[in-house]
């Protein structure tokens, strides 16, 4: 053995017995000295048991957090806050592989708008399938606010399968939000827009030419995809709407929608007019739409829409 290993081996060795008295003498150290050592008061300790999940336990709850501009969904726990994966959904993530192979590109190709590819998102708003208004954690829902589109991400994989693009809203930051027993997904325009999308009118004309809308994905559990040709949306005023819910119980099938702008305000602080925030708030209040999702869709399987680029709608 040459001179340089027998050194070596000599050194790891006394390396390796003074870690072992370390960790004899640390691991012989109670609470109390733990405690003085770093400083620490009861109310310190409780706080931090409140939030330890030891190794190979799981968390109380799990929580599905969306990314905002980086495109994807954050999985974390509680109360650890530990977290426990990143579900890449409209965004390529080189690290984990989404993106790159044939399946996963291939979902990220139906997010495609006007024949462009879309290679990031800004994600708001996820919703938890449910069965009788209550989360059953089978499916998961994710909206793009930047681009309008809609996510189905499978529970039972954390995988992104499906990709749907808005076929009438220019953006939406509606997230996503289901009916009692997920039959439909509910997706609101946010901002107005001429509903044609290859028509182009000025902001004089917003109050005839732009609308806004709340979308009713028809989701199909059985095969865990959204249903395109099945879906709806119900046109609404040139005034934003919001976030939504669906009713339960006595208020079964009806969604809710609040929404903000009533206004209508366009801006023009370069003009003398008051800044844009000021103009979209000049109100107190604004609207709450209540809309009775079953009889819309009898109407809409009635023949009562009409079809804007290829998606069935229901007129003011």
């Amino acid at each position: 053995m040459s001179r340089f290993a027998v050194k070596s081996t000599v050194l790891l060795v006394a390396a390796g017995i003074g870690f072992g008295a370390a960790s004899t003498a640390w691991s012989a150290e109670s609470l109390q000295d733990v405690l003085k050592r770093r400083g620490l008061s009861q109310q310190d300790v409780l706080a931090a048991a409140k939030t330890y999940v030891p190794t190979g336990k799981r968390d109380e709850f799990v929580v599905f957090s969306s990314g905002g501009q980086s495109g994807q969904v954050i999985v974390y726990g509680i109360p650890s806050m530990r977290i426990l994966k990143y579900i890449g959904v409209f965004t390529p993530e080189p690290w984990q592989g989404y993106g790159y192979d044939e399946n996963s590109k291939a979902v990220l190709r139906q997010g495609n708008i006007d024949g462009k590819e879309i290679n990031w998102g800004d994600t708001h708003h996820p919703a938890i399938s449910e069965t009788n208004g209550q989360y059953d954690g089978q499916f998961l829902f994710i909206n793009d606010k930047a681009n309008p589109r809609l996510a189905v991400i499978d529970l039972r994989d954390f995988e992104t399968k499906q990709i749907v693009v808005n076929p009438i809203y220019k953006s939406e930051h509606g997230g996503a939000f289901v009916t009692t027993n997920s039959e439909y997904v509910i997706e609101a325009a946010q901002y107005p827009a001429p509903l044609e999308n290859k028509k182009f009118f000025p902001l004089e004309e917003m109050n005839d030419k732009y609308r806004g809308g709340v979308t009713y994905w028809k989701f199909d559990r059985k095969e865990g995809r959204i249903n395109a040709k099945e879906s709806f949306s119900v046109e609404l005023p040139p005034y934003w709407q919001d976030l939504s819910d669906a009713g339960k119980g006595p208020s079964e099938g009806w969604s809710f929608t609040n929404s903000f702008c009533s206004e209508r305000y366009v801006g023009g602080i370069e003009k003398g007019r008051p800044p844009y925030e000021a103009g979209c708030s000049a109100k107190d209040t604004d609207y709450l739409h209540m809309i009775n999702w079953k009889k819309a869709a009898e109407l809409v399987a009635a023949g009562k829409a009409k079809t804007v680029n290829g998606h069935k709608v229901l007129p003011i």
